[in-house]
């Protein structure tokens, strides 16, 4: 590290990633060998693009170009060992014409490890020359980086969100799930409240539909995440969004199907298992309930 030079501290991320050390990452000397600091720099600039709510590949074919690395600088202050539990930092300091440039870190709890610089340059994939960032690109960079949110959920009726709802909801229930497209569609999205959440490149990430079951019951349902963005939080705003109208006109209990993989995702949002394991379009589910 050079004189003078300052450590990096957890405060000046946004986006910290965390991992804990594998056997396979420590070398001879039972420390983390040094090359794999870059895996933990990449991967953590994974969770980066996921925090931006932005799906990776199909942002970047949308604008055109994508990040090739052009220089990667790291500082080893200290060392990292097996079964460690890491925070790894991640945050964009500068975007030039075509450049943008990264600061990383690595902390064991409050102490930095190894700091680095990475430097990418957007560029044409099929010349690898240079282009400019597009704006929209760097516009929401530098918006995660000042804090403000990067999805934005909005409700309404069919006839408004048809269009973004039904698309995803055939990529996820029809394509990926395999339930056949006449289970899938049905006449209660006519009279139901639809919440659609978008990112800053209008790009469709979660919906979800609640109709009236009964007087002062409402049920949700068609909850849908698009894959890359799941775990990220996007479908915890959909669904509040849901509840936050069902509050509004009065509703004292919310019902849903859960499929089981996704009871975790429902119990952190206060519902309670309500009855056995039943079958739904071919996928083990069981019924929650949440009192309003």
């Amino acid at each position: 590290m050079a004189v003078g030079a300052s450590v990096m501290q957890r405060s000046e991320f946004r986006l910290l990633d965390r991992l804990r050390v594998r056997w396979a990452e420590i070398d001879a000397q039972q420390v983390v060998f040094n090359v794999h600091y870059l895996m933990y720099f990449d991967t953590a600039l994974s969770a980066y693009w996921r925090a931006l709510a932005m799906p990776y590949a199909p942002t970047m074919a949308s604008l055109g170009g994508d990040l090739y690395m052009r220089k990667a600088t790291l500082d080893y202050l200290s060392s990292a060992r097996y079964d460690d539990v890491l925070d790894v930092g991640v945050r964009c300091r500068r975007i030039g014409t075509t450049s943008m440039t990264f600061n990383t870190a690595v902390f064991r709890q409050e102490r930095c490890l190894v700091s680095g610089e990475l430097i990418y340059v957007f560029a044409d994939p099929a010349t690898q020359t240079p282009r400019p960032v597009p704006a929209v690109l760097r516009d929401t960079m530098l918006a995660f980086e000042a804090g403000e949110a990067m999805v934005e959920v909005q409700v309404g009726p069919w006839q408004e969100l048809r269009a973004p709802a039904q698309a995803l909801r055939f990529e996820v229930f029809v394509e990926e799930h395999k339930v056949p497209l006449e289970m899938e569609a049905d006449a209660a999205d006519a009279s139901a409240v639809h919440a659609v959440a978008r990112n800053r490149f209008g790009l469709t990430l979660a919906t979800g539909r609640m109709v009236q079951q009964a007087p002062g019951v409402a049920r949700v349902g068609r909850m849908a995440v698009t894959k890359t963005l799941r775990g990220g939080g996007v479908g915890a705003q959909v669904l509040e969004a849901l509840l936050r109208v069902a509050r509004e006109r009065g509703d004292r209990q919310v019902l849903l199907h859960a499929q089981i993989t996704a009871v975790p995702f429902y119990l952190r949002a206060g519902f309670a298992i309500n009855g056995p394991e039943f079958e739904e379009a071919g996928i083990a589910h069981i019924e929650m309930i949440k009192t309003l």
